[in-house]
């Protein structure tokens, strides 16, 4: 039943945030893990996932939406969905300030700011060419932050 809310929640809240998106996504983002920085707990730090993008879709053109699906580090399945603010973009280059909600099944528990098993999430994200990392201050009981990464490719 849990599952069924958090997926109804997520397509609500994609639905609203791409009503006036006019094509499929632009964007798929390969999670490849983590590196959880002052961890003073083993973590998995191979987080497979996969991530659709819509560019410039909210928020006046100005704001990039993505949902996805990945293995977290406690071993388990999450979605998220993200909205991401553009600083700096260039063909080669990328700087974005993020922030969205995850779904964390039965781990909610293991962060300091969580709604039952959904946990806020923001950062800075940072792409050179198809290379993206992203950075995640302390959101979780036993870590001082977490840095991602993977690889975007473009959708033509």
């Amino acid at each position: 039943m849990k599952l069924a809310r958090v997926l109804a929640m997520t397509s609500v809240a994609l639905g609203v945030a791409l009503g006036h998106a006019e094509a499929g996504p632009d964007q798929v983002s390969v999670l490849l893990g983590s590196h959880h920085i002052g961890a003073t707990r083993s973590f998995e730090e191979f987080n497979p996932g996969l991530f659709l993008t819509w560019t410039e879709a909210a928020v006046s053109h100005r704001v990039d939406l993505s949902v996805g699906a990945f293995r977290n580090s406690y071993g388990d399945a999450s979605l998220a969905l993200s909205g991401a603010y553009p600083l700096y973009r260039t063909e080669t280059w990328g700087f974005d300030l993020f922030a969205g909600l995850a779904w964390y099944p039965g781990n909610g528990d293991q962060f300091s700011h969580a709604i039952d098993d959904m946990v806020p999430l923001a950062g800075a994200q940072m792409r050179y060419r198809n290379l993206f990392m992203q950075a995640l201050p302390a959101g979780g009981n036993s870590v001082d932050a977490t840095l991602t990464f993977g690889l975007t490719f473009q959708l033509d």
